[in-house]
Parts: C-alpha cells; sequence; structure tokens
C-alpha cells in the first residue's frame, strides 16, 4: 500500500482556481488503485496518471506515477503514452512535479489519502467532478477510467469503475 500526503506547497504548485471553497471543516479523500497482475511474456509496470475535473474549472493533476528515476529524465518521454492526461495536463507540466510524481507501482491495490481544509490542501468546492485514472504500459495497453461525482459539501461523496485490463477496481470517497 503507498501513501500520498499532499503539503500546502503541493496544493499551492497543484493550483487551486476553481477547487478551493470557502473556510469549514477538513475534507479527506480517499483513492484505491488496483493495477491487476497480468500474465504476459513480457511485464512492465504501468505509468498512471490521477486529475480531477470540475465543470466550468481547470483539471487538477492529484499524482503521477512514472518511471522518474531514469537517466537523464528519460522516464518523461513515455509520458505523452498517457494521452488524455498528457493532452489535459501533463504537456504543460514540468517532471519530476514535486508532491505529485512518484515511482511506477508493482501489481496490488494502492491507497491515497489528500486531507483538506486545514492548509494542507484546498478543499473542494460544492459541484460536479469526474476523478480520471489513466494506465498506460509498454509492451501493452492503454485503459482510461472515469469516475463521475457530486460534491455538496456537507455529506459524502463516492466513485467506483472497474477496470478491464490495465486498471482493476478504483474508487473514490470524500468525507467531511
Amino acid at each position: 500500500m503507498t501513501q500520498l500526503r499532499i503539503t500546502g506547497l503541493t496544493a499551492a504548485a497543484i493550483g487551486a482556481g476553481g477547487l478551493i471553497a470557502g473556510p469549514a471543516g477538513a475534507q479527506t479523500l480517499d483513492l484505491s488503485v488496483e493495477i491487476p497482475r497480468l500474465r504476459v511474456a513480457e511485464y512492465h509496470k504501468p505509468y498512471v496518471a490521477i486529475w480531477l475535473e470540475k465543470e466550468g474549472a481547470t483539471p487538477r493533476t492529484l499524482t503521477v506515477w512514472y518511471d522518474f528515476d531514469m537517466r537523464g529524465n528519460e522516464g518523461t518521454k513515455w509520458l505523452r503514452d498517457l494521452r488524455q492526461f498528457w493532452r489535459t495536463a501533463g504537456r504543460a507540466m514540468s517532471f519530476p512535479a514535486d508532491g505529485i510524481s512518484s515511482a511506477t507501482k508493482a501489481p496490488g491495490t494502492h491507497r491515497i489519502s489528500f486531507t483538506g481544509g486545514s492548509g494542507s490542501m484546498p478543499r473542494l468546492s460544492p459541484g460536479n467532478y469526474t476523478l480520471v485514472v489513466e494506465a498506460a504500459r509498454e509492451v501493452g495497453g492503454r485503459e482510461l477510467l472515469r469516475l463521475p461525482f457530486t460534491w455538496n459539501g456537507s455529506a459524502t461523496a463516492s466513485a467506483r469503475a472497474q477496470g478491464s485490463n490495465e486498471l482493476g477496481a478504483v474508487s473514490l470517497t470524500i468525507r467531511r
């Protein structure tokens, strides 16, 4: 299991416009992303990008898993294989992105939590959102899951999707 905490500085780097709400209680955004174990001759861990889209706002990248340790930052050239992410936000980013970039993950279920509302991360304002998870694997396939949800700012929201090849079960829960 992998946990990633977003700091206030990272939240500022991500950008807050359109996703920030006014003062109130803390929010916790919990993600669970399954990378399935594939039985193939040549297996490579997938590159994965996860971002939030809100109607009328700029998409916000939450995390990107890629081979950032390659000599000469060579791993970034394969980020283009995350086609939707690349078009949405990737081409405008500098990598490695502090607090966003992370190593590729082995098969299994990976949990990520973001806490906001108390200075560590901007809180989500009420509205309709879509969590997008995209995976691409060398000598493998690509997959994109969209998890639409509505956040009213005071209750919980959740969404779930099931991948078919490069991604397994993906779930999201936001609570106050």
